[in-house]
């Protein structure tokens, strides 16, 4: 690290600590040639992927759009603000673990409506309505009836997994 006061190459690293968060690395440095000290700051630097649109052109990922979207499909449901939060976190999370530099549009949209199945099945809906450009009524009822199937296969998992624990429970 180059000293900012004479621009010297020779720096040394007098002492260093994690700051309360955890999340960034404070260090107290010596310079040899002018022996005047200074502080640097390390943190990590995590860049969301570009996203790429379905014209193929590219924009950087935002919260903010993200937060719209769900704010939108959400209008006028009785879902908390914290939930929004925690799906949006997720979401990122989820982005930032694969690694990639890039993410097309549609599966940022996949992963969305995932989380929205979750929250909320009218929200979902509506944004489906949107996102996948329903035409008509029909493209509402496969919607409708895939969640409903969805549905009934949970139900139909719970009782038998409660069956299985009371039997190992015995």
């Amino acid at each position: 690290m180059k000293c900012p006061f004479c621009g010297a190459d020779d720096t040394q690293v007098i002492d260093s600590r994690v700051n309360e968060e955890g999340n960034s690395i404070r260090r107290r440095r010596r310079c040899a040639a002018c022996d005047k000290r200074f502080t640097t700051y390390e943190t990590a630097e995590l860049h969301l992927p570009q996203v790429v649109k379905q014209n193929g052109s590219r924009e950087e990922f935002s919260r903010d759009k993200l937060r719209l979207s769900f704010t939108r499909a959400l209008h006028k449901r009785p879902v908390p603000t914290e939930y929004v939060d925690r799906a949006i976190e997720h979401i990122v999370q989820k982005i930032l673990g694969q690694g990639e530099r890039e993410i097309m549009a549609r599966s940022l949209g996949e992963i969305v409506m995932q989380e929205l199945r979750l929250m909320d099945k009218v929200a979902y809906i509506r944004f489906a309505s949107v996102y996948r450009s329903f035409q008509d009524v029909d493209d509402f009822h496969d919607v409708i009836r895939d969640l409903d199937k969805r549905e009934q296969e949970n139900h139909a998992e719970t009782p038998q997994r409660r069956s299985t624990d009371k039997a190992q429970a015995d």
